[in-house]
């Protein structure tokens, strides 16, 4: 039998961790490792366009299946382009492991070309990031990076030089047992004792949920049920939390609708539980809070705590609610309720009545109908920006859905990407991108990543020459927008001249029938939709200072000569009441 090197060896351990695919661009120094794929059929090796891509889709991946996902990057500019993936992954908590490939060890520190300092560039966006620099330490090393990458939930990096991966792998390297799942984490019983006697003294309490409550879905509405407490949730949480869920009260923050920012405000005792919410400005400041979270590090760094809990939800949960009283008072639970429907009521006709009449598309009209046909299994990859409103606002979770985004991050472009990782998953599950031009047109691209694979995404793309979001924030700091114009694109002919489905939806009236003839289609498809610009988000809680930042960019834009802009703004908005 032919003596392993290195490389080969490095992939045969990925392998054993459960790494079924590697995405990257193939070069140079991180040409052993790519052959060595190509002679393993454990793994295959995906050839996306741009190495963040690569790390998007890794990230996706490692979200819709819960194993360890990798990405690769050849030395300087190759490693360099993952960055951007690796940090989304990370804050996503994601098991990613990233190759940094660099260059040759002997010419390390001395100017070679394309020479950079990976150890250092990824310190940031990482549990674990080291240097291999010999065959003997390779297998340890990277055993260690798998197991921090899958029991702390995030991004490790390991820097390998092309020499280094070309030479003999050890000859009596040990077959490691590898960490390939996270352990609950249970709370001790005083923190549980205390939580509990802060409960049952509390007159109202609102709970608050953040992603760590996925798979706690039944515990969360068995403690709602017992001590009457509305449930919001953060738009992380939405997906775990939404459905089934009679004690809803929607979604606080920037893209928030309903009564949440209410319910988190009129009570007496409010629990986070697992969300690393950042909007402190939307935390109340008055009231007791507990935090219960799976990640100590994300205790108290929102708001002043009043107890908190170091603990995975399911469990915590599972210990307090048999231990706490019963409650019989549903007054606030009942008024949060009331308010929720009423913030909502009447909505669903401003986007559905006379619809064929606005042109260009209201973008909530597509999201309603795009929420409607799609399948009850489907996976959503929304883009950053007004898409991540849509998507927080209108499509319906049920316990089967993922809706995965650069939530935590906030980076353009990850609506494409993600969705080849999350289709790489299952072939014969719907992956839905919920695409801005801004993004999508960033990274173009990996589009052409579909068609070579014929993965079967579909691209619905909110197409509304703009940059929505920042028009968004200059409006509200007082400043007219600028800059944030792109030209108007025909995207369904790219599409078409890729050798991918394309259809351009103009009017409303043929908005049911592209989805429906896209969805049918066997390979990837593209939708472009042509949105209203002017269609804005508004904020569940408007501040004097948005106000006032409203009126200046208002009176800017009618002194700059744009009456017309400020009119047809005010018209695409007077409607924009949200629901979810």
């Amino acid at each position: 039998m032919a003596k392993q090197n290195v490389a080969e060896q490095f992939v045969d351990i990925l392998a054993r961790a459960g790494v079924k695919r590697l995405y990257g661009v193939v070069g140079d120094s991180l040409n052993p490792v790519v052959d060595a794929i190509r002679r393993n059929s454990a793994i295959d090796w995906i050839h996306v366009r741009h190495e963040e891509t690569a790390a998007f889709a890794a990230g996706a991946e490692a979200q819709v299946t819960g194993s360890l996902a990798a990405c690769a990057g050849s030395c300087g500019p190759g490693n360099l382009h993952l960055i951007n993936g690796l940090y989304d992954a990370h804050r996503s908590m994601a098991p990613v492991l990233a190759l940094a490939s660099h260059i040759p060890s002997g010419e390390i520190g001395l100017g070679y070309f394309q020479a950079t300092h990976p150890e250092l560039l990824f310190q940031e966006c990482s549990h674990y990031n080291e240097m291999i620099s010999n065959p003997e330490q390779m297998p340890r090393l990277l055993q260690t990076a798998i197991q921090h990458a899958i029991g702390r939930g995030g991004v490790s990096v390991v820097t390998m030089p092309g020499d280094i991966a070309s030479k003999p792998a050890p000859e009596k390297s040990i077959e490691h047992a590898l960490v390939t799942a996270r352990p609950t984490v249970r709370p001790g019983d005083e923190e549980i004792d205390k939580l509990c006697r802060m409960v049952d003294e509390a007159k109202r309490v609102t709970l608050f949920c953040g992603s760590g409550t996925a798979g706690a879905h039944a515990e969360v509405m068995e403690f709602a049920e017992k001590i009457k407490s509305p449930v919001g949730h953060a738009l992380r949480g939405k997906e775990w939390i939404q459905y089934d869920n009679p004690f809803d009260v929607g979604m606080s923050g920037l893209l928030g609708y309903g009564a949440a920012y209410e319910a988190t405000h009129e009570c007496d005792l409010l629990i986070l539980l697992g969300t690393d919410f950042p909007y402190n400005a939307f935390l109340p400041d008055d009231v007791k809070i507990v935090q219960v979270d799976v990640r100590p590090e994300h205790l108290g760094r929102r708001s002043k705590l009043d107890l908190a809990v170091w603990g995975d939800v399911r469990e915590t949960l599972r210990c307090l609610t048999p231990r706490v009283k019963p409650k019989s008072d549903r007054k606030f639970l009942d008024r949060m309720l009331k308010k929720h429907a009423n913030a909502l009521e009447g909505v669903v006709k401003a986007y559905t009545r006379k619809v064929e009449k606005h042109v260009p598309i209201h973008p909530e009209y597509v999201a309603s109908v795009l929420d409607e046909m799609a399948d009850e299994d489907a996976v959503f990859t929304v883009d950053t920006g007004m898409n991540n409103v849509w998507a927080a606002r209108y499509l319906t979770p049920n316990g089967k859905r993922r809706v995965i985004g650069s939530f935590s991050h906030g980076s353009m472009a990850n609506a494409l990407p993600q969705a080849i990782g999350a289709q790489f998953t299952d072939l014969n599950r719907q992956v839905v991108a919920m695409s801005g031009d801004g993004g999508f047109s960033m990274l173009m691209g990996d589009f052409l990543t579909l068609v070579q694979y014929d993965l079967p995404v579909k691209v619905v793309l909110f197409n509304n020459s703009s940059l929505g979001m920042v028009e968004l924030e200059m409006l509200v700091a007082g400043l007219p927008s600028y800059g944030t114009t792109n030209a108007n694109t025909d995207y369904a002919a790219i599409a078409r001249a890729s050798g991918a489905y394309g259809v351009r939806v103009e009017k409303p009236k043929q908005l049911q029938g592209a989805l429906k003839d896209a969805f049918k289609h066997k390979g990837p498809a593209l939708v472009d939709v042509v949105t209203d610009p002017n269609a804005l988000s508004i904020p569940p809680k408007i501040s004097a200072d948005m106000v006032t930042g409203f009126a200046l960019s208002a009176s800017k834009i009618v002194l700059d000569g744009g009456v017309g802009r400020m009119l047809q703004m005010a018209r695409s908005n007077l409607r924009n009441v949200p629901r979810p």
